[in-house]
């Protein structure tokens, strides 16, 4: 029988928070919560707390907000909590190592790939952007780097062809809480025969930008219809037409030739443009101040946008 432990969870967004339900619903007693600052947000920027925050305070769980756990009271603070374990999912702030080494079982994280492939912040979408075959959770001894602790074990499933970042999130958030709570069952003896990463193997998942969102037609078009599916639901590939700028939210690949950039068809199928290998038909677009729309919406009013032979940026750095 699984010894209950006294968890201190750490976590801020709504990925973080299932996985705190999942506790919640073990037989470990959650002690604190450890959660970023609330933050301005909506139309009205209101501050608003943490999905994390506020599951916490439904099962009135003593929540902390600390901007820092650098200086001394935060760290007195929270050695005050006598934890065995601290379980930290997408929290958002530096554990020194003072933090790292208090509670008795130290500090574990869900990370969202299989370590060491992509250590950092979108390592979802950068796995998927990449063309990884597979992707999962690790779950992690943290120590003083960037996700470079010690793998106690990992999850994995595979990256389907219609995967977006929206959708493989979800799938994460899913096998995430149960690869955690497997984890707790018998933690010491993982923690006994837990696996260093090879540094060598590892990739930094930079956070996407919204400078990289823009579609560069002197690439493949297989390589562009997997970044429409990376970058949705943020930061949203676009294109530039004129001094609009139109997203993509949808597209396939199809075999032709043309100049990277240029339109090849126009039709309520879609929109196919050159690139260096394959055409990209768009087929899902979404014009400033609207919302998403199928291209037969979309040509239905806009079919001037769009011309037979018309020459579009091809890439950011190099007009056509």
């Amino acid at each position: 029988m699984t010894t209950p432990l006294r968890i201190i969870f750490a976590g801020t967004p709504d990925f973080a928070a299932r996985h705190l339900q999942a506790l919640l619903d073990s037989e470990h007693q959650v002690i604190a919560v450890y959660t970023q600052p609330d933050r301005p947000a909506g139309r009205g920027q209101q501050l608003q707390a943490s999905p994390v925050k506020q599951l916490a305070m439904a099962h009135d769980i003593p929540v902390f907000q600390p901007k820092s756990l650098k200086k001394a009271p935060a760290q007195q603070q929270l050695a005050a909590l006598e934890a065995d374990l601290m379980v930290v999912v997408a929290y958002g702030l530096i554990l020194p190592q003072v933090v790292l080494d208090t509670p008795k079982l130290g500090c574990i994280n869900v990370h969202g790939s299989l370590l060491p492939r992509w250590r950092g912040a979108a390592p979802i979408q950068r796995a998927l952007w990449a063309g990884d075959l597979e992707t999962g959770v690790t779950i992690m001894q943290m120590d003083a780097g960037l996700d470079t602790g010690a793998m106690l074990s990992t999850a994995s499933l595979p990256i389907e062809a219609s995967d977006t970042s929206a959708t493989l999130y979800e799938k994460l958030a899913v096998i995430g809480p149960k690869a955690l709570t497997d984890a707790l069952q018998d933690l010491p003896a993982l923690q006994a025969k837990a696996q260093p990463q090879q540094d060598n193997a590892a990739n930094y998942a930079e956070k996407l930008s919204k400078e990289e969102a823009q579609l560069d037609f002197n690439k493949a078009a297989v390589a562009l219809e997997r970044e429409i599916r990376a970058f949705n639901p943020w930061p949203v590939s676009y294109l530039q037409l004129g001094s609009q700028q139109l997203k993509i939210w949808q597209a396939r690949v199809e075999a032709g030739s043309a100049q990277p950039g240029q339109v090849v068809r126009v039709d309520k199928k879609g929109i196919a443009i050159g690139t260096t290998d394959g055409l990209l038909v768009l087929e899902q677009l979404q014009p400033p101040g609207k919302k998403a729309m199928a291209v037969v919406d979309f040509l239905n009013g806009r079919a001037d946008w769009f011309q037979t032979g018309q020459q579009l940026q091809a890439s950011a750095e190099q007009p056509q």
